[in-house]
């Protein structure tokens, strides 16, 4: 009967073969060859996936080499069907002049039981071994996995969804619809919120919300870098460019006003409003460095939005980044910092910022 199958499928007649196998499955469900033909089966009536599936299981358990080759053979064959339907929905996609604007994927972490079966899931859809899979994968916070038209990052974020994979993308066209104030400082913290801030052209104003209004906080550092002469080859002075310190960033997220405030260490007025800062009794006036006035800053913050989720890990994604220095240089940062150019983590950290920004409404 086994040669009657492989003849069916030869034909195309899967009507037949269909009948054949569920007869042979009856038989003898463990047989590895009405396996095999079990899988060429689900390869035209069902998800490739399942497909998939029955055949490792056979690689997994059979030592027939004949057999071996010709499952071996039918996995090419999937991740061809694959590649040639993506390619298809890709193409489809960025049919609409808004899918073809750039845009970026995100894999968000997965840790615990489900992150065996979610590696072998991205390996499965990406066509990685499963070292590279787990490498790729996060176990925590975020990790940018592409950049390209918006219309085939959609096209792998389905399909790594369907795969049960944690996914986020976004347009940079929605990135950039979010306006970004800089603030200088707290006027004030009670009933309600005023800071006084800039906008994109410099220009100060001033904001007065309500602490319920913020949705969410995001923090981050930065380095700053400076041209150093260091002794190099036959003590000859090189140029070279060390990180000195780091600036710490903090953003509030306004989803009811599409608006976003970034706190900076370096550039917050301590000296301005917001007394309660500065000189705290029992304090030496020593005491009053732009870092620790910073982290008086954040436990104010921490006492007026005790429920928020702070998000602070920045450096996973920002590690991740740099394998997208060139695209992300296109994206304006809303960072201000003493340096000679621009850094790619200066755009990361707000690509960082918007995304969840983005992922939370």
């Amino acid at each position: 009967m086994l040669d009657q199958v492989a003849a069916a499928f030869e034909q195309q007649n899967y009507q037949t073969a269909a009948r054949l196998v569920k007869e042979l499955l009856q038989r003898s469900p463990q047989d590895p060859w009405v396996q095999f033909y079990l899988g060429r089966l689900q390869e035209v009536s069902q998800p490739l996936e399942t497909a998939e599936t029955t055949y490792r299981q056979l690689l997994r358990n059979t030592t027939n080499p004949k057999l071996v080759t010709q499952v071996r053979q039918a996995l090419q064959r999937l991740e061809a069907m694959r590649q040639e339907q993506r390619q298809a929905a890709i193409a489809q996609a960025t049919l609409d002049p808004a899918n073809q604007k750039p845009g970026c994927l995100v894999l968000q972490a997965v840790t615990g039981e489900p992150r065996t079966k979610a590696v072998q899931n991205l390996a499965r859809v990406m066509n990685l071994d499963v070292y590279n899979a787990r490498s790729v994968l996060p176990g925590r916070g975020w990790r940018l996995y592409r950049m390209g038209k918006v219309g085939e990052i959609q096209v792998y974020g389905q399909e790594l969804q369907r795969a049960e994979i944690p996914v986020f993308w976004s347009s940079l066209a929605a990135v950039e619809a979010i306006q970004v104030f800089q603030v200088n400082y707290f006027q004030a913290v009670s009933p309600q919120v005023t800071v006084i801030c800039q906008n994109d052209l410099g220009q100060l104003g001033s904001l007065t919300f309500n602490w319920s209004e913020v949705s969410q906080r995001v923090e981050g550092m930065l380095p700053v870098f400076e041209q150093v002469l260091e002794l190099g080859y036959r003590d000859r002075l090189e140029r070279k460019e060390q990180t000195q310190d780091y600036n710490h960033f903090c953003d509030l997220h306004l989803p009811s006003r599409n608006c976003i405030l970034r706190l900076q260490d370096s550039r917050y007025e301590f000296h301005q409003g917001g007394k309660w800062l500065l000189e705290q009794p029992g304090r030496d006036r020593l005491d009053n460095t732009i870092r620790r006035n910073w982290n008086r800053l954040m436990a104010l913050l921490d006492r007026h939005l005790p429920q928020i989720t702070t998000w602070s890990e920045f450096q996973v994604f920002g590690e991740s980044a740099a394998d997208f220095a060139l695209p992300l240089s296109r994206l304006k940062s809303h960072i201000h910092l003493s340096r000679d150019r621009d850094y790619y983590l200066d755009q990361a950290f707000h690509l960082y910022s918007s995304l969840i920004f983005l992922h939370d409404r």
